[in-house]
């Protein structure tokens, strides 16, 4: 996806740039002084490394990492962003039927999806069964935009643009004298546009996570769409969201998207994106 603000005289926009969570991050501010959107993105690009270490499978001694240890009956106290943001994937775990999984490579190696439970007095998560692999891959982008917009909010900094690899967009305001940022629907030369504001949008596709994408529920290869985008109120809803549509049917998606009118598909079709979704589409820009 590649993503633009529908630009007028008024409108000076400052991009800052990260590589993080094995992606490139990009921070664009819009109408602010230079050096203090620069502060701005710097405090929220610190946040972003902060949330890496602690979520990131690939990091031994990341709290994620230190879950697989757990056995049946364990119980491990966890940070408040790691705690936050498996109780965002168990929620949508839970909506999509599976469909998104935090452990989604499970039954490559476990004859049963793990079982867990979140313990919110506590601030813990306990193992019921199975080995806790977590892979929050396809969530931990979407969160980690959520939290970067609420810092630069902070910052008061309200027009502002957040992308994590292309595949995951995050807007605030628009700048200035525009209706929106200009957010394409495929590649960065696509003519399918909408103006994103206040919202997210992310994409999954064979493109990017080639042809064997696995069904959480199944552990076979079950790609229903070769491209799928979603737009939610939240970078984390998206990011999931996403990722569901590349193994659920058509009904299936349809009954999801029946269940909150705050999440629009778009169906990747040879006459263009189509929209499902209760959700009032965005502008074309």
């Amino acid at each position: 996806m590649a993503a633009d603000a529908e630009m007028s005289p008024m409108a000076e926009i400052h991009a800052f740039n990260h590589r993080a969570m094995a992606t490139h991050f990009e921070v664009r501010i819009a109408g602010d002084e230079k050096s203090y959107a620069a502060q701005a993105a710097q405090a929220s690009i610190d946040l972003v490394d902060r949330l890496e270490s602690r979520l990131s499978r690939f990091r031994p001694t990341s709290e994620i990492a230190q879950l697989a240890l757990l056995g049946p009956g364990e119980k491990l106290r966890i940070s408040e962003p790691a705690f936050a943001c498996l109780q965002i994937a168990k929620q949508m775990e839970q909506i999509t039927l599976s469909a998104f999984c935090p452990t989604p490579s499970a039954l490559q190696t476990q004859p049963a999806l793990p079982q867990w439970e979140l313990l919110p007095a506590e601030q813990s998560i306990i193992c019921v069964s199975g080995r806790l692999d977590f892979d929050l891959g396809a969530i931990g982008k979407g969160f980690a935009l959520d939290r970067m917009a609420e810092l630069i909010r902070d910052w008061d900094c309200p027009s502002f643009l957040l992308v994590a690899g292309g595949s995951s967009i995050l807007a605030g305001d628009p700048p200035t004298g525009t209706p929106g940022w200009s957010c394409g629907l495929g590649d960065d030369n696509s003519s399918h546009r909408i103006l994103l504001s206040n919202a997210s949008l992310s994409g999954s596709g064979l493109a990017v996570k080639g042809a064997h994408i696995l069904d959480p529920r199944t552990g076979q290869p079950a790609p229903r769409q070769s491209r799928a985008w979603i737009l939610a109120d939240t970078a984390a809803e998206s990011d999931a969201l996403s990722t569901a549509c590349m193994v659920l049917s058509e009904p299936e998606l349809i009954e999801l998207l029946d269940q909150n009118h705050s999440w629009l598909a778009f169906l990747d079709t040879e006459e263009g994106p189509r929209a499902i979704g209760k959700r009032q589409p965005p502008v074309s820009g």
